[in-house]
């Protein structure tokens, strides 16, 4: 038996499915367990970028040091004050969970004001769509959504051959914790 198992209640990313419907913007108070800090020099267009292009919210500022930003629980972004935004991209990257239904209109959204700051969507050997967006302090968001599992598909076949099968819809099934299968050092 595995030191793993399904946790997923604790996210709040939906199944995919075609009727994944994104959980609400979380407004609560937690201590974090990670989040990420952006240098930016000019936080009033970087936090008009994320909150108008990339679907965030604003939890609270610091005028002129620090905006703390939100989209879902656990996806919080500090942007502060700094000097001197990158001359371009660094190959590191923020992944950004997202369902499918939201990656066309967080492209459009994000090309409406910065025409070219997208790349994208393009389909994963791992069954998900990607989206890689440049924001304006020049960091590499990727807005990521799980498409749904088809068992016969060509991203079933390319996770099978590296040992990971697709999921079981039955409880106690195939590779849940309380089954052992094929799937059970992945739960």
């Amino acid at each position: 038996m595995s030191d793993h198992y399904n946790a997923f209640e604790i996210s709040p990313v939906p199944a995919p499915g075609p009727d994944a419907v994104p959980p609400e913007p979380f407004h609560g108070i937690y201590g974090m367990p990670a989040f990420v800090t952006i240098p930016t020099d000019d936080l009033a267009a970087s936090a008009e970028f994320w909150v108008r292009g990339l679907g965030f919210f604003e939890l609270f500022a610091i005028p002129g040091t620090l905006v703390h930003l939100r989209r879902w629980a656990f996806q919080d972004v500090l942007l502060v004050a700094a000097p001197g935004v990158l001359d371009e991209a660094p190959a590191m990257s923020l992944s950004i969970a997202c369902v499918l239904d939201q990656v066309d209109s967080l492209v459009e959204s994000c090309r409406a004001l910065r025409p070219d700051c997208v790349e994208g969507p393009r389909d994963t050997y791992w069954n998900t769509r990607d989206v890689t967006v440049i924001t304006p302090e020049k960091a590499r968001i990727v807005l990521t959504a799980a498409k749904p599992f088809d068992p016969a598909g060509q991203e079933a076949r390319n996770l099978a051959a590296i040992g990971i099968t697709g999921p079981d819809d039955t409880p106690g099934g195939p590779g849940t914790p309380d089954t052992p299968g094929d799937n059970a050092e992945h739960a």
